[in-house]
């Protein structure tokens, strides 16, 4: 995708419905702390991301605590949507719950009806086979270009290509 909101981005697709596709862009970092968007909010060193260009007023959280957390949205192994945003709080503060196991995003990522599968068939987007890794163990400027290669062939050759052509 040429468009800046989508350049390299890796998003992580958390639901799919007959209203359309909702997901969050995970390799995106914002320069914000979480306590200058929830105030009064510890510790600082919780990511946050840019989740993308839909309601960018709303914060989300992805995690891997599942049950720990009530009313959390399984998506994938080892990864939850949302939940008890006080619970979340608590458990960060009492360490059951480390930062890494947290990403904060503002905004989100949608599609209408059938709108994605359209553009994947266009070759807009490419898909690859959700990990954990990818969402809170990875470098998030490198993500895109570890997913490429991780895809193999043709796209592993993208993937090594940078991100302005005019530097190669």
């Amino acid at each position: 995708m040429i468009d800046s909101y989508f350049r390299r981005a890796v998003i992580l697709v958390c639901e799919t419905h007959d209203k359309g596709v909702l997901g969050f862009i995970i390799n995106k970092p914002l320069d914000i702390s979480l306590d200058e968007l929830l105030g009064s909010f510890d510790p600082s060193s919780v990511k946050v991301m840019y989740g993308g260009p839909v309601a960018t007023d709303i914060v989300h959280f992805i995690h891997d605590a599942g049950d720990l957390i009530e009313d959390s949205v399984y998506i994938s192994d080892g990864v939850y949507w949302g939940g008890d945003i006080s619970k979340l709080k608590f458990l960060l503060e009492k360490q059951v719950i480390l930062p890494d196991q947290v990403k904060f995003f503002v905004g989100y990522t949608g599609w209408s009806p059938s709108q994605l599968d359209s553009e994947i068939e266009t070759g807009s987007w490419v898909m690859a086979e959700m990990d954990r890794n990818y969402v809170f163990n990875r470098d998030n400027t490198e993500l895109w270009k570890i997913i490429m290669e991780n895809l193999g062939n043709a796209h592993s050759v993208i993937g090594q290509m940078p991100d302005h052509m005019h530097l190669n």
